[in-house]
């Protein structure tokens, strides 16, 4: 691989002078100006509405939405190419009111120290490993109390005067969405025959 005078590589300069050249939009109103970032859109909205994320419904009296909005981001290969263009819809958690749109938001997270110690145990005793990858994970979780969303951002036309999301699925940027997939996921594992493990760190 040869080396410029600079130190840097050919593949990075080429992957850094993409960054550059590529903006990344902030707004739904700049995304639709490119024809990648649009068909990406609709396709999460599809993936969204298969999934049952949310039911449509007219807002209750009393009851105050959460907002939402467009994350983009692009994703590039190794040699600094354009992989994908990605679209993200996330809910606005800061808006939320404890004890009123969220309660329980606690989900653990492995230690660094535990997974070296179980690679360990794995290599001493020749068990085989494997990895998962659960895609868009946060939206398997299931909400137990009511939350409602306003409409996404570019897709507004598709919804009723005062018609709103009240999401039955957990939704990134959620408050309460780390809990709701550690609990779906914890039922899942249990159902397969795995335990919790009983230890706890300082005991």
């Amino acid at each position: 691989m040869k080396i410029t005078r600079e130190g840097v590589t050919d593949i990075a300069r080429v992957f850094l002078t993409s960054l550059l050249v590529e903006d990344i939009p902030k707004t739904v109103h700049e995304a639709s100006k490119k024809d990648e970032w649009r068909e990406d859109m609709k396709t999460k909205m599809e993936a969204l509405e298969k999934n049952e994320t949310w039911e449509k419904c007219i807002l209750p009296t009393g009851k105050k939405p959460v907002g939402c909005r467009w994350v983009f981001t692009i994703k590039h290969k190794a040699d600094g190419t354009i992989k994908h263009y990605k679209a993200r819809l996330v809910a606005k958690g800061y808006t939320q009111t404890y004890g009123i749109n969220y309660t329980e938001t606690f989900s653990p997270v492995a230690k660094i120290d535990t997974i070296r110690v179980l690679f360990s145990i794995a290599a001493n005793k020749n068990w085989p490993l494997h990895q998962f990858d659960v895609k868009n994970a946060f939206l398997h979780g299931d909400l137990k109390k009511e939350v409602y969303m306003e409409a996404p951002p570019g897709f507004s036309e598709d919804f009723q005067r005062n018609e709103v999301c009240k999401l039955e699925k957990a939704l990134y940027g959620l408050k309460q969405s780390p809990h709701a997939w550690f609990e779906r996921f914890t039922v899942t594992m249990k159902r397969y025959g795995y335990v919790n493990t009983q230890f706890r760190p300082g005991k």
